[in-house]
């Protein structure tokens, strides 16, 4: 697929974000809030070779995986289309990262997710938090209520990353108030529980390597 001269040079990717409403401190694009319970997703990387669409496209994988998502957005969106929806990408936010690679990598994560719902594609907004720093700006342009996304995949390896995750999900909490979290990956209870005896609606969403395993059996 040719991309035109204004594309090539969009480096920012001002198109995905045209028409949108913007949040007041970091003008990230605003989303919808969404009401959506997934019961299974696919990562990106296996979304242009599975043949089951009726599922949800996930991002829960190294960055390298979907950086072309970012570079070319274009091409992929017949492909997401296929499926139910997509929960949105999750470029990391790593602790070490400076905090203005933090800021640009949220700032893609919405933008994608805005395109997508301007495109009429079905979403779940991702949310991704580092440490207390990020409270500024990881929940800006998410509409309050509604259902949001989250994962312990990979983020609960040590007893300081428990510890991180689970202040930035009550913080997240207290600010979104979603009427549900979908996570991707196991919803240990020590992290989760409080919330469910508090009437939250938790999902969890299998890890796809579990699918494949149990279906292979």
């Amino acid at each position: 697929m040719r991309r035109s001269h204004r594309e090539q040079y969009d480096v920012f990717r001002s198109e995905l974000v045209r028409s949108a409403q913007f949040s007041p401190l970091f003008e990230f694009p605003q989303l919808k809030a969404v009401y959506c319970k997934p019961a299974r997703a696919v990562p990106f990387e296996k979304a242009c070779t599975v043949s089951n669409h009726d599922q949800w496209v996930h991002f829960y994988t190294h960055d390298r995986n979907f950086e072309r998502i970012w570079s070319n957005p274009k091409r992929y969106l017949p492909i997401l289309q296929r499926f139910t929806g997509v929960i949105t990408p999750d470029f990391s936010l790593y602790r070490e990262m400076p905090l203005a690679m933090q800021i640009w990598n949220t700032y893609r994560n919405r933008s994608i997710a805005y395109w997508l719902q301007r495109e009429n594609v079905p979403i779940i907004p991702n949310v991704r938090w580092g440490d207390e720093r990020t409270y500024a700006f990881a929940f800006e342009g998410l509409a309050e209520g509604g259902t949001v996304a989250v994962s312990t995949n990979g983020t609960l390896r040590g007893k300081m990353d428990r510890e991180y995750f689970k202040q930035g999900l009550a913080y997240m909490v207290a600010v979104l108030r979603p009427k549900t979290i979908v996570n991707y990956s196991q919803t240990p209870d020590d992290i989760f529980g409080p919330y469910k005896a508090k009437g939250l609606e938790i999902v969890e969403l299998p890890h796809y390597a579990r699918i494949v395993r149990k279906e292979a059996a």
